[in-house]
């Protein structure tokens, strides 16, 4: 029989999803990260968690003087009124006393005094949760490393033998090495900074499993947030295989009624060829047909949007209007790939959505802040974890070609698409004119003509299939002189 490692929370939204629950109680987790990472934030929540739960805590302090840091904690709306502070922090009184200072220098303290002090305090007050911020400091108080990791073994036994869930924080540059730490310590969460984003990493968690990242960090008013990044083998669920037309006839002609529920369809074509119309009609049929569905735009204003629909009679407004449609414009210079897909997640499994509808690649990829070149790999995570929870999924991506030779992707996605969906500018008698054909459909038999689409203020509508004309996918269209 397994029993289940007790665990105790971070205090952070995010966090213990992160860690399967929290830290394993009664460990030692290292917060590793550059000044200005949220090392002390992410103490501070942590202590706060246990006031809010009613237990004893203790703050050792050896970095920000206490005053500074029931501050901060006040400024996120954190309370600290419980928490104890052994303030061990360098003061404006030592300055004045000395010509030079060097916080913990060993000729100039004494280092039983300063155990003693430790042991006392953690004996008088018998935490529950601990806070020693920055370990790194007590290096000082060392002569060599053997003797620093001694202490901090000895430190670690102390707070645990009081039955102490500990976390430590750690300056991690290259003039303060803290390989040491991060073998001592039970845990080690890594943050850091990478294009103006903040990033979580657990490289170590002994005793548990945790969700791979790198994970989104954000902080605000309220303090951290994180955002776990999307694993999709972690969801799923039953979902009856069904159709999702488009309501244009000739355009389910090509895809033999209608689009198989649960896959995931690219429209793959140039700007300005229709993609978005093109996906707009499907999401606004399948809201007609009383299934919810949802448009994430990162490339177009919602307003620009439903106006451009009311011009060519697509309904999209007034299925808005009763709760069955959403589109959601995405700012992705403001908004993380993990926020976004927190967002999806909650109106996938909170918002029985069924069709989701991602409108533009290239977007997309900016609001990845560097992480991942072209957005690929987390664009083929929102693919899995649509499919595996059912739901329908159709990406707009947008190759940059006008005219001219043939690529399904320009992001070379098409492993991730069970349809694709192309569509061309073709010219023919010094006229740009649109063309619609199905290059995959993975479930499904799908017709192997191209015909034209138009596009107008009485909507959309697909001719019959395209005669006398070759060479269209190749980029050389040549017209019969009958075509």
């Amino acid at each position: 029989m397994t029993t289940e490692t007790p665990r105790v929370s971070t205090g952070i939204d995010g966090a213990d999803d992160v860690l399967h629950g929290g830290f394993v109680s009664n460990s030692s987790t290292l917060v590793r990260g550059s000044p200005g990472a949220g090392k002390t934030i992410f103490g501070l929540h942590f202590l706060a968690e246990g006031v809010a739960g009613g237990e004893d805590t203790l703050y050792i302090n050896l970095g920000e003087p206490k005053e500074y840091l029931r501050q901060t904690a006040a400024a996120f709306g954190l309370d600290l009124d419980t928490v104890t502070f052994l303030d061990l922090s360098p003061s404006a009184d030592q300055f004045r006393k000395s010509e030079s200072y060097d916080l913990f220098l060993s000729s100039e303290v004494e280092q039983p005094a300063l155990i003693d002090t430790l042991r006392s305090e953690v004996e008088s007050v018998s935490p529950d949760r601990v806070v020693v911020d920055p370990v790194t400091e007590l290096k000082y108080l060392s002569s060599e490393e053997h003797q620093f990791r001694t202490q901090i073994l000895s430190l670690l036994d102390l707070l645990k033998s009081e039955g102490a869930t500990v976390l430590l924080t750690s300056q991690a540059a290259p003039s303060v090495a803290d390989d040491d730490l991060q073998f001592l310590a039970d845990a080690v969460i890594n943050l850091h900074t990478e294009n103006g984003r903040r990033r979580l990493q657990v490289p170590k968690l002994r005793g548990s499993g945790s969700e791979r990242g790198p994970h989104t960090v954000t902080i605000t008013g309220t303090g951290m947030h994180v955002w776990p990044r999307l694993a999709p083998a972690d969801h799923g669920r039953d979902a009856p295989l069904g159709r999702l037309a488009s309501g244009v006839d000739g355009l389910d002609g090509l895809i033999n009624g209608g689009l198989t529920t649960g896959t995931v369809t690219f429209l793959s074509g140039p700007t300005g060829v229709g993609k978005t119309t093109l996906g707009l009609q499907f999401l606004t049929a399948a809201a007609r047909g009383d299934r919810r569905a949802v448009l994430y735009s990162f490339e177009e204003a919602r307003k620009t949007m439903l106006t451009r629909a009311d011009e060519i009679g697509i309904p999209a407004r007034e299925m808005v209007e009763e709760g069955l449609l959403r589109i959601e414009s995405v700012d992705p210079d403001e908004l993380t790939v993990d926020e976004f897909t927190s967002q999806l997640e909650t109106h996938v499994t909170e918002g029985d959505t069924e069709v989701v509808m991602i409108d533009g690649v290239t977007g997309f990829a900016r609001s990845l802040g560097g992480v991942d070149d072209d957005g690929t790999e987390q664009l083929v995570r929102i693919g899995r974890y649509l499919r595996n929870m059912g739901v329908t999924a159709i990406i707009s991506n947008e190759v940059h070609q006008i005219t001219g030779s043939f690529r399904a992707t320009e992001q070379q996605l098409s492993h991730l698409a069970d349809n694709i969906i192309v569509l061309r500018h073709v010219e023919h008698d010094s006229e740009l004119r649109k063309v619609i054909g199905v290059l995959k459909m993975r479930a499904s038999d799908c017709a192997p003509t191209i015909q034209e689409l138009m596009i107008s203020e009485d909507g959309i509508s697909v001719g019959e299939p395209l005669s006398g004309m070759r060479g269209i996918l190749t980029g050389t269209p040549d017209w019969d002189d009958d075509g």
